[in-house]
C-alpha cells in the first residue's frame, strides 16, 4: 500500500467507521477512531443554540489531544485508518456556531492546527439526504435520536461545499448512495480497487448502478 495515513470523511451516517474497520481488515492496517462521547452532545441535537459551542469546544480538544497521539507513535510503521481528518471540524463550527463564538474558536483552531499529522489521501464518502437519515435512524444511537432532517440536509451540503474546494492531500470521493461495502463484498473490492489506483489529485468514484459499472472521473 503506497498511502501509510489514510482518512476516511463524509457526514453523519455515511459509513465511516464501518470502512475504516473492513480497510483494516484487508490492509492489516491500525485503526484511529474519533471519540465521540461528549457530554454536550444530546443537548445540542435538542437544542443547537444552547449547547452548539461546548459541544464543539470539546469536540476540537478532543480530535487534538487524539491526533498529538498518534503523530507522536508509529505512524508510519503500518497502514493507519482514521474514521476522520482534523479539519472536519471547523465543517460544523462554521455551520453552528456564530459570530462572536467563531472567533474564539477561530484562534483556537489555528494554534492547535500546525501540531496535527496530514493524511496520504482522504477518502470523502457522500449519500443523498435521504440515505444518510435511513442509516442514522436504523444505527438508533441515543444521543442522535433528536436530529432532525433539516440539520442533516444542511451538514451534507456543508461537506460538499468544504470537500469541493479541498486541496490538502489526495482526494478519493465516493458516492456510497447505491452501494453497499459491509453487505457486498463485490462493493468493497471495487471500493479496495479505487483506492489501490488512486493518484495525486483529485478521483471520483460513482457507482452507476446493478449491471451498468462503475464511473471514475478525475480532475
Amino acid at each position: 500500500m503506497k498511502f501509510k495515513f489514510i482518512a476516511v470523511e463524509g457526514p453523519i451516517g455515511v459509513g465511516k467507521t464501518s470502512l475504516v474497520d473492513l480497510l483494516a481488515t484487508r490492509f492489516d492496517a491500525a485503526k484511529v477512531l474519533e471519540r465521540t462521547e461528549n457530554p454536550f452532545l444530546e443537548g445540542f441535537y435538542r437544542d443547537r443554540s444552547g449547547s452548539a459551542f461546548q459541544a464543539q469546544l470539546f469536540f476540537l480538544l478532543n480530535r487534538y489531544q487524539q491526533q498529538r497521539e498518534l503523530s507522536q507513535g508509529n505512524l508510519f510503521n503500518q497502514v493507519t485508518l482514521s474514521d476522520y481528518v482534523f479539519a472536519k471540524d471547523k465543517i460544523f463550527a462554521y455551520l453552528n456556531l456564530d459570530d462572536s463564538e467563531l472567533m474564539i474558536y477561530e484562534k483556537l483552531y489555528a494554534l492547535l492546527e500546525p501540531n496535527i499529522p496530514r493524511p496520504d489521501l482522504v477518502i470523502y464518502l457522500q449519500a443523498a439526504d435521504r440515505v444518510l437519515l435511513e442509516r442514522i435512524r436504523r444505527r438508533s444511537r441515543d444521543y442522535e435520536l433528536g436530529i432532525s432532517e433539516k440539520y442533516v440536509a444542511e451538514l451534507n451540503r456543508a461537506y460538499n461545499y468544504f470537500f469541493f474546494h479541498y486541496t490538502a492531500t489526495p482526494l478519493l470521493v465516493i458516492d456510497t448512495s447505491d452501494i453497499d461495502f459491509v453487505q457486498r463484498v463485490d462493493d468493497l473490492n471495487e471500493l479496495v480497487n479505487q483506492i489501490e489506483h488512486m493518484e495525486k489529485g483529485v478521483q471520483y468514484y460513482i457507482p452507476l448502478g446493478a449491471g451498468d459499472g462503475p464511473r471514475r472521473e478525475r480532475s
